[in-house]
């Protein structure tokens, strides 16, 4: 039995929100620029700042309109109903958007915009920390919010210094490890460009199925033996399903 290099194991928000809403004549609703001007997203915004506000007066703002006989309020109320959260929004179907009556591409580009900026604003923060990589856990802790829920397999490589901290990450690939030598040259090519020590790849699985398939501890022999050949270590291959995870050097199969 070999000796896993980490000692770790694996250690939402959800809320739909009420604001106030003026009555309305015949039956309709009010536009959000009849409101006082202390109840209005944005003004309320710069007067409060954006800790003040709701979910759904957050995504109002992003909406700016609504659509007859719905403010952009109520359609950011029943954007929360359809999906519950910020994090079920991130991992949708565009079909499913389209269901909403108001939501047309202008405004879908613009949330999933913002959910981006804000997905890439935390990558952003670990890698201006410099994070310290000790365990398979400090790795998940990192990716399993970005990649658990994806429908399609994607692929992250971890980039370290000597010192096992976080220089840079990237995409190695979408869809499968089957073609493994292609992706693992764009890796350690990559790895050379940055002049990492080692490396950590990541990848998930859409069914929650953390067990490696076959293809999945062939990669993992042939990264391994090239980071040998390379001498760039490979810390670990980490597989991610649902809140779960499997660990190739906990499990001590990395070579």
């Amino acid at each position: 039995m070999k000796t896993s290099f980490w000692v770790g194991k694996l250690s939402n928000q959800s809320t739909t929100t009420k604001g106030c809403q003026p009555t309305t004549n015949q039956g309709n609703i009010a536009g959000i620029k009849n409101w006082p001007i202390d109840e209005r997203p944005r003004e309320k915004l710069l007067k409060r700042g954006p800790g003040a506000l709701t979910n759904s007066e957050l995504l109002a703002i992003l909406l700016r309109t609504g659509v007859a006989p719905k403010s952009a309020i109520d359609l950011a109320r029943e954007i929360f109903q359809k999906f519950g959260t910020f994090r079920n929004m991130s991992h949708t179907d565009m079909r499913e958007w389209k269901d909403i009556r108001g939501l047309g591409p202008a405004k879908i580009t613009q949330i999933m915009a913002a959910l981006e900026i804000g997905r890439r604003f935390r990558e952003d923060e670990v890698l201006s920390a410099k994070q310290k990589i000790t365990s398979a856990q400090d790795i998940v802790d990192i990716m399993l919010p970005q990649i658990r829920d994806l429908k399609t397999e994607v692929s992250k490589v971890i980039y370290l210094n000597s010192d096992n901290r976080i220089i840079f990450t990237a995409d190695a690939a979408i869809g499968t490890v089957n073609e493994a030598m292609p992706i693992i040259r764009e890796i350690f090519h990559t790895a050379l460009q940055k002049f990492a020590a080692t490396i950590i790849c990541v990848h998930n699985h859409p069914s929650g199925n953390i067990k490696p398939s076959p293809e999945d501890e062939r990669f993992t022999r042939e990264l391994s033996a090239a980071g040998k050949l390379m001498g760039i270590k490979v810390l670990d291959h980490i597989i991610i399903g649902g809140d779960s995870f499997y660990s190739f050097a906990d499990d001590g199969a990395l070579e």
